[in-house]
Order: structure tokens, then sequence, then C-alpha cells
């Protein structure tokens, strides 16, 4: 009789990239239990059963069609937030000077590597494992009810499975006049380390601060591994607070960053942001903002500069949902080699939101052939009395500004490092914070060729 082929498949079923996350978020769920308000708990488990029903995002969703994020879903990711040691030689290259600095490794706090300072009265700067059991009054009427899980999937992983993360508090009237630097240092292993860091700020009525959010890679773990790191941070500002917010993303450059940065402004409120990536060989930045009173503004800056095969996403949504509020936004790309880039704003005006004024601008230099930009600005206007515009630029350095500068003999390479730190000077010049911007130009220092004439000419 002839052989009868077999209809059993010898290919392995193929494994769920959602199963990981899952065992890990079951591990702990008990002893989390133990020390956090029943609303949060409540929060984890609707967050992880969520994540489990939207998958990783694919490329078929709007918002994912230029990001792939398949190699995050498929690496081999561990949860131990203790894998490899950071020492205090790792953390002082991204130490600023006269701060309240605490340091997170791998999301954890590590309070013996932190630097707090004499605040003023009521100023509450903790982890947030601490302002759980110390101020959970302060805590539970904000935490997840701005950064929404229900349609985004790292959101729902991190409200699932942050582990800490930093909770400031600035009561009413009071000015804090010392910056606060949260610096998340990750140290990768063998399997790619996995954290969830969970930041929360509130600015209560007229009072005012100044917060520095740095993600960095220890300088031990830049081969040794790489990590995946989702951070969510909520800022709320109360009526006629202002907050100034600068946040730098410097990882190594096989690590993975997806960030959700969601603001809530209510009336005559002023908030900034100055948000700088230069590492990260996956990094996407969604940046949502809801002036919710009358009157408030927001200014929501930016500059990525990515080589190599590196990608950065910058997704944004302002929502204007009150009358009389101003939102500028400006963010600038420098690209080189196979480096790629993609910037999707969207500045929405709700019915009744009259009198909005509001700019979107991006901007991009592409130094090499084959570095790609994917750039699109949107308006949606429901109101009929406003003043909203929207640009976006991509283009190479201007050959006649070249030419000029090599007239008055200065080399080639040196008068293109020129003009690109003219472009990014834009961005930089516009960082309040001295030690912000001076780490920032030290940087385009060192990563522009001929960076010491850079250096001798500004």
């Amino acid at each position: 009789m002839p052989e009868v082929a077999s209809s059993v498949s010898t290919k392995r079923p193929a494994v769920d990239p959602r199963a990981p996350y899952r065992e890990a978020f079951e591990r702990v769920s008990c002893s989390r239990a133990e020390h956090e308000p029943g609303r949060i708990g409540s929060l984890r488990s609707e967050a992880i059963g969520r994540f489990e029903e939207l998958g990783f995002p694919t490329k078929r969703l709007e918002e994912w069609r230029s990001t792939d994020v398949r190699p995050i879903a498929q690496s081999s990711i561990t949860f131990e937030a203790s894998a490899g040691l950071v020492t205090e030689s790792d953390v002082a290259d991204y130490r600023y000077p006269d701060t309240c600095e605490l340091v997170l490794v791998n999301g954890v706090y590590r309070p013996e590597l932190s630097r707090l300072a004499d605040l003023p009265e009521g100023v509450v700067v903790s982890s947030l494992v601490e302002a759980w059991s110390e101020h959970p009054d302060l805590v539970e009427p904000h935490l997840g009810c701005h950064a929404k899980f229900e349609s985004h999937a790292f959101v729902a992983l991190n409200t699932a499975l942050h582990e800490n993360g930093v909770f400031v508090f600035v009561p009413r009237g009071v000015v804090v006049e010392t910056p606060i630097h949260v610096l998340h240092i990750g140290r990768g292993a063998a399997q790619a380390v996995a954290s969830f860091p969970r930041n929360l700020f509130v600015a209560e009525e007229s009072s005012q601060c100044r917060v520095i959010e740095q993600y960095a890679t220890a300088e031990a773990s830049q081969t040794a591994g790489s990590t995946f790191v989702a951070p969510v941070t909520e800022i709320i500002l109360a009526p006629s607070a202002v907050v100034d917010h600068y946040k730098l993303q410097r990882e190594s450059t096989d690590a993975f960053h997806m960030a959700t940065f969601q603001i809530y402004l209510e009336r005559a409120s002023n908030f900034t942001s100055q948000s700088i990536s230069w590492g990260g060989g996956l990094v996407r930045n969604d940046v949502n903002a809801v002036l919710a009173g009358e009157g408030c503004e927001a200014t929501l800056n930016g500059l990525y500069m990515v080589e190599g095969r590196q990608l950065v996403d910058n997704h944004m949504r302002v929502d204007h949902v009150a009358a009389h509020c101003d939102s500028h936004e400006l963010f600038k790309g420098i690209l080189e080699g196979h480096a790629r880039a993609i910037f999707s704003g969207r500045i929405f005006v709700h019915k009744g939101a009259q009198k909005t004024d509001a700019k979107q601008t991006n901007r991009n230099l592409l130094l090499s052939p084959t570095a790609l930009v994917n750039s699109n600005p949107q308006l949606e206007i429901f109101a009929d009395d406003v003043r909203c515009t929207h640009g976006s630029t991509v283009g190479q350095l201007d050959e006649l500004a070249v030419f000029y500068l090599r007239s008055r003999g200065i080399g080639e390479e040196a008068a293109k490092s020129l003009l690109t730190y003219a472009f990014a000077a834009d961005i930089v010049q516009r960082i309040k914070d001295k030690s912000v911007r001076r780490d920032l130009e030290e940087f385009l220092f060192r990563r522009l060729p001929r960076g010491e004439v850079v250096r001798q000419a500004v």
C-alpha cells in the first residue's frame, strides 16, 4: 500500500507574546495587594485584562502603521528588576548639581543613590510606593485618571505591572526653587530587562516647580544586554499652577523605549515641556495634553537626533476643551545614516473652545540620503472663532550657506556642523535650566564632526 502522508504538523505552536506579561502580573499581584489602595489593585486587574484583549499593536492600526513593535513582542524578556548592579559611578555622569534627585534602577527606587534636598513645607517628593502608604489621599484621586489604558497596550502594561515610580506633590501657593530630577537608569542582562516606571506629578493652585525626567543606561550594560522601558508620566496642573518640564531620553541604542506623557491643565495654568531624544533603538513618545480650563497655555517642544538604524516616533495630541487657551508645539529632528523618524501631531479643538490659538510645527534635517522621515501634522476644529496653524518641512543643509562658510576659511565638515548646530540651537536655547542646556550643548559638541570648531564659534 502507498504511504499516507501524516496530517500532523511538525511546527511548534506559536508562542503568545502576551503570556510572559500575564505570568509576571500573577506572580506579584498578591504581594502588591497588601500595601496598595484597593482602587489601584482594581486598575491593575482591569489593565492586564485589557492588554490581553489588545495585544501588542500592529501596523494594521493607523496610529502604529509606521512603527513596527515586533522586536519588542518577540524579545525574550525578564522582569527581574535586580538584574545587574548599578553603583554610584554608573549614576555620576547623569547627575545635575543643586537638584532634589530621585534615582530608579530598572523601575525600582534606590534611596541609597538618591539625593533628597530640603524643600518647602508641604511638598512631597518620594517614591510612589511610599506615597501609597503615607499619602494615599493625595495619590488616589489622580493616579490612572488621565493616562487611559483602554486603547493603548503599553499604558495598559504599565498600569498593570509598574513596580514603583516617583510622586511629586506641590501644595497650593508654594514655589519650589530647587529642580526635581527624576533619574531612571536601565541595566541590561542576557535577556531584555523590562521595567514600567510610573510617575505622578501634581501641582496645586498657584504653585510652581521644575521637573527633569531623565532616562539613561548604566555604562557597564552598554554591551551587556538591552532594556525595555515603558514609562507613564501624569502631570496635573490646578488653576494658575506653573510647571517647567524637561525629558531627556539617552539610553543605549539597543534599548526599547515606549513612553506615554499625559498632561491635564486647569484654568489659567501654564505648562512648558522640552523633550530631547538621542538614545534608544526603537523609541515611541505619546504626548497628550488636555487644556480643560479657560486661559491655560501649553508649550510642547522637542528635539530628536538619531543615527544608524535608530527609529523615533513622536505622536502628539492636544485637546482644546475650554475657550481662550493657547498651545505651541515645535519639534525638530536631525537624522543620519539609515535612521527613521515619525511625527504625528493632532490639534483637536472641541466645540465651544472659542478663541483658541494653536500652532504646530515639525522641521527635519536629513544629513544622509538614506534617512527617512514621515511627518503628519493635523488639525481637527469644531469651533468657528479660532487661530490654528500647522506645518512641516523636510530638507538638507543649504549648500549656499555651506559655500558661504567655506569662503570664510571654514572647512566643509566644520561648516556643516555649524549649520547643524544652528538648526538644533532653536530648541536648545529654549531650555531655561542651565545644567540641562549645558549637558545638551556638550552632547552636540561631541556628536558633531569638528565639534571643537563649533564650540569655539558659539
